[in-house]
């Protein structure tokens, strides 16, 4: 972020954790279930009327930048935060390619499954089935503007298409 900084763009960085849906919409279908976290734990309405709608040129620029809180399951309750005409929001998370959210422009860190599973910890395992059906379905290598190929993320590679 700070080599926009520099070049005079304030950014705001938002994460896609902190638009999940209550908890018990998302885990009516229990609280392993990896077809319930593929398709309906983030809220992607209230992040589209939040953050990338008001953060559209034609937008308000009044961005909320978080909507719940999941630990305490409960509306997150912080302030909207004005976003210059010439600011940039940064919104990181798994899974958001493919829903028809209006980004500008989009990275993708690919890992190769294995690599995946060596990199989630053993109590999250059960998600690793979304990140196969993101994969399949999704196809996110194709529809981002750029990959990271990040198995080691110590040595982070761009994929040129």
């Amino acid at each position: 972020m700070d080599p926009l900084r520099l070049r005079g763009r304030s950014v705001l960085r938002v994460s896609a954790n902190d638009f999940l849906r209550p908890a018990s919409l998302r885990f009516e279908h229990g609280r392993t279930d990896p077809d319930s976290y593929f398709e309906d734990w983030l809220d992607l309405n209230g992040l589209a009327r939040e953050v990338l709608d008001p953060a559209d040129p034609a937008g308000s620029g009044s961005v909320l930048p978080s909507l719940w809180n999941a630990d305490t399951d409960r509306a997150s309750r912080v302030s909207y935060v004005e976003v210059p005409a010439n600011g940039i929001v940064l919104l990181d998370g798994a899974l958001l390619l493919g829903r028809w959210l209006p980004f500008d422009f989009t990275v993708h860190l690919d890992m190769s499954p294995a690599a995946l599973r060596r990199r989630t910890p053993d109590d999250d395992h059960w998600t690793l089935p979304a990140f196969d059906r993101y994969r399949d379905e999704v196809e996110p290598a194709t529809v981002a503007d750029v990959v990271v190929k990040f198995d080691d993320p110590q040595h982070p590679a761009i994929i040129e298409p």
